[in-house]
């Protein structure tokens, strides 16, 4: 049996990573399987549907690399739903209600008041012709319920494992609206009947849900496919994620964070199994070991930090190969090798490179804010307060490591090279030990301060590249 999957998203806004989440483990089950994956556009919803967000969402999972078989638009299928309509119609299972919204609603607040689930009620399997014929004189027109069967709706979930719900502990969902047109639950079900589809992937919200569509399945004579729901995800701390968070689409992570779409595949893919969350520069690694299996019920945490941290892994393991044509677009051209593989552990976005660059071949100019400072490291040209220079090339680049005298709370600094730290100096050679992150002096007179010493307060100095900003040294 081939393996039929299906991402199914609704073009009323962009793809959420949440969504997109959703459409990676569809996606990666699908090629671990050989098997075959469908992008069906949900845009039954006229008002709301929009091309521009159609387009949006297809671009979003092409930068993320999940390439589709086959696609389909739910608008095109009309013709097909009214034949599916009237076989359900003919065969008991839809059945006409004329409840206005605020009868329903105090109907759902009598039965809580009374202790009650708010299940509904089926009146309208009671209502006599003349008890219709005086709603349709008064204007109103029906809504249409699917009727489902007082028996056990089972199956077994790939995350979730058994599960069971009573055909009468749950309300006869409504499928078409007043104005005619079907629901997002009976067109999805007719498309995943015509379509073949073999695996519904979907959150665990949608589980009631679920056990509907599972008798509507046998409602058309097809047999239900295999389902997995997973776990909704929270923020770092547990809790529901922020409007911020939930709504953060693809297209954010791409054009205003700039970053790698490997970093966010790498999130995704982990995310609530029992796998690390790794820095990943190819997918197939990640196609290579998927299994439902692996996920857990629990809640997983997206951390946005986290997916700033496997960005700036997977910038430091890409290859010069892998990025010269973007570097040439970004007007790059000159860069060569050798300057990548000596800048890149240092980037946290792509975009960054283009400031090392722009330091290591142009003029530096010398921000210092305190004047009375200002004033005293200018006598870092007088040769007596050098007490220590050494010399040497790395990655074929000219590098100086200047030791002054009394500058600084903790005796004598020296610059650094790229992601080596800051040693500190004594009299007799370098300390037992290196000062912490936040207590470090940074004199620089490295290649990319080649006019004068940098003191840098706040920024990185291209390449010391500190870990914090210091303390403010004093004069002696």
């Amino acid at each position: 049996m081939t393996i039929r999957t299906r991402f199914a998203p609704s073009p009323t806004g962009m793809l959420h990573v949440g969504n997109a989440r959703t459409a990676l483990i569809v996606w990666l089950f699908a090629r671990a399987n050989k098997g075959h994956f469908l992008l069906r556009i949900d845009d039954t919803d006229q008002e709301r549907s929009k091309l521009e967000y159609e387009d949006a969402i297809k671009d979003s999972l092409i930068w993320m690399g999940l390439e589709w078989d086959e696609t389909t638009n739910q608008k095109d299928r009309w013709d097909r739903y009214d034949v599916q309509i009237e076989k359900l119609k003919a065969d008991g299972r839809l059945y006409p209600a004329y409840e206005t919204p605020e009868e329903l609603a105090l109907k759902r607040k009598t039965q809580l008041n009374r202790g009650k689930p708010p299940i509904y009620d089926r009146a309208a399997l009671s209502l006599t012709d003349e008890q219709i014929a005086k709603y349709e004189a008064e204007g109103r027109k029906p809504h249409w319920r699917f009727k489902l069967e007082h028996k056990p709706i089972e199956w077994i979930d790939l995350i979730r494992g058994p599960v069971s719900f009573k055909g009468e502990d749950l309300s006869d969902p409504v499928l078409i609206r007043e104005d005619g047109r079907p629901l997002y639950h009976l067109c999805s079900v007719i498309d995943d009947v015509d379509y073949n589809i073999t695996h519904i992937v979907r959150g665990e919200d949608h589980v009631s849900n679920s056990a509907a569509h599972v008798q509507m399945f046998e409602a058309l004579g097809a047999t239900p496919p295999t389902m997995a729901h997973l776990p909704l995800i929270s923020d770092a701390e547990g809790g529901k994620l922020s409007k911020r968070l939930g709504s953060l689409s693809v297209s954010s992570v791409k054009n205003e964070e700039k970053l790698e779409p490997m970093a966010l595949v790498s999130l995704m893919a982990r995310l609530g199994t029992s796998d690390p969350i790794e820095p990943f520069t190819e997918i197939q690694p990640l196609i290579d070991t998927f299994d439902f299996a692996k996920f857990g019920r629990g809640t997983p945490k997206f951390d946005l930090e986290e997916l700033f941290r496997l960005n700036s892994k997977i910038l430091h393991a890409t290859p010069f190969e892998k990025v010269n044509v973007r570097l040439a677009n970004m007007g790059l051209q000159d860069l060569d090798e050798g300057f990548w593989n000596a800048v890149r552990p240092n980037l946290e976005r792509l975009e960054d490179i283009a400031e090392w660059w722009r330091v290591a071949n142009g003029p530096v100019e010398s921000v210092i804010d305190d004047a009375d400072f200002a004033d005293h490291i200018e006598t870092l040209s007088d040769p007596s307060l050098c007490i220590g220079l050494t010399q040497f090339e790395e990655n074929g680049l000219p590098w100086r490591i200047v030791t002054i005298r009394n500058l600084g709370r903790d005796g004598p600094r020296n610059c650094c090279r790229p992601n080596h730290g800051m040693n500190r100096l004594s009299a007799n050679g370098p300390a037992k030990s290196k000062p912490k992150p936040g207590a470090r002096a940074k004199i620089c007179s490295c290649p990319s301060a080649r006019r004068s010493p940098v003191w840098n307060t706040g920024r990185n100095c291209p390449p010391c590249s500190p870990l914090s900003a210091p303390p403010r040294p004093r004069p002696d």
